[in-house]
């Protein structure tokens, strides 16, 4: 699944393109090897670039799904149906705090829809802020590998199975290439590895030092803030982004006070059909009638 507009996902992040933030708090480091209680040898360069390798590959051969996401900021708890196309996604508001929308609210979401189908730019313009949002999050992700110091802590239970469980640091020699690269220099924390199929599964991550950010406006996130983010395999080898959560606060332009109190959770995963149009979406989601009981399911 995948914030460099500000606009979009700094201010009113979605699920997916929130990625690049949490993603702030992978590491990917070039420490070569270390050793676990249980003397499991493990080179970390090769172990953090494969994970790396795999994120990216799975980001373009992603076969698209609808799903739930109920999310919760300092304003809203709201839950949304998501359906992926070719066009971009399309999402439906269907709860508030919980409950359904009431028929005035339903008729005005269904009334958002028809507009949308009727003005492709609209869906256009999302589309390309959905690509660009990706392209920054790999351009970030292939920095990683020189961007942190690893450090193994042994091999750990995980719902997948087993899982490589590694802490990390700054590399102090790290050079950001960018302002928006600039933000990993001040990220610590942890990350779990599938030992089975080597993809990210759980990272924790706390800024330790205040850094500026560049994702579309010039600004600084503030020390303590915490990102936590989880993916699950829903499918055989189909893994998603299933917990989103963090906790931020900063400035844009040096001014502006910035805050983010966002947790996501996704959950009713199916496929859709390939190629599916955007128009064709808009008509599935008005006819559904999503199960907002057990939220929590990943399939």
């Amino acid at each position: 699944m995948g914030l460099p507009s500000f606009a979009s996902p700094l201010q009113q992040p979605t699920l997916r393109t929130a990625l690049l933030l949490p993603l702030l708090a992978i590491a990917i480091a070039p420490r070569l090897s270390a050793q676990s209680q249980t003397n499991v040898s493990v080179d970390t360069t090769v172990l953090m670039r494969h994970a790396v390798q795999h994120q990216i590959a799975a980001d373009r051969n992603h076969h698209p799904v609808c799903y739930l996401v109920h999310r919760t900021d300092e304003r809203r708890d709201t839950t949304k149906e998501i359906i992926e196309t070719a066009d971009g996604d399309v999402a439906r508001l269907i709860a508030i705090d919980g409950k359904p929308l009431s028929a005035e609210a339903n008729r005005a979401e269904l009334a958002r829809l028809d507009a949308l189908a009727a003005h492709p730019e609209t869906q256009e313009r999302r589309h390309k802020s959905e690509q660009k949002d990706v392209e920054t999050s790999n351009h970030l992700l292939t920095l990683f590998p020189s961007a942190f110091l690893y450090h193994f802590e042994g091999m750990v239970p995980c719902p997948s199975g087993k899982c490589y469980h590694l802490s990390f640091t700054p590399n102090p020699h790290f050079t950001s290439p960018d302002l928006e690269s600039n933000v990993l220099r001040g990220i610590a924390g942890d990350v779990w590895i599938d030992a089975a199929q080597e993809r990210l599964t759980r990272i924790e991550g706390h800024f330790i030092a205040e850094v500026d950010f560049g994702f579309g406006v010039i600004g600084k996130l503030n020390r303590g803030g915490t990102v936590l983010l989880e993916e699950s395999e829903v499918d055989a080898h189909d893994w998603e982004l299933t917990r989103l959560t963090l906790h931020v606060t900063g400035k844009a332009f040096l001014v502006k006070s910035l805050s983010f109190q966002i947790n996501e959770e996704t959950s009713h995963f199916s496929p859709v059909p390939p190629g599916l149009k955007y128009r064709d979406a808009i008509q599935l989601l008005k006819s559904s009638t999503p199960d907002l009981s057990n939220r929590n399911n990943s399939q």
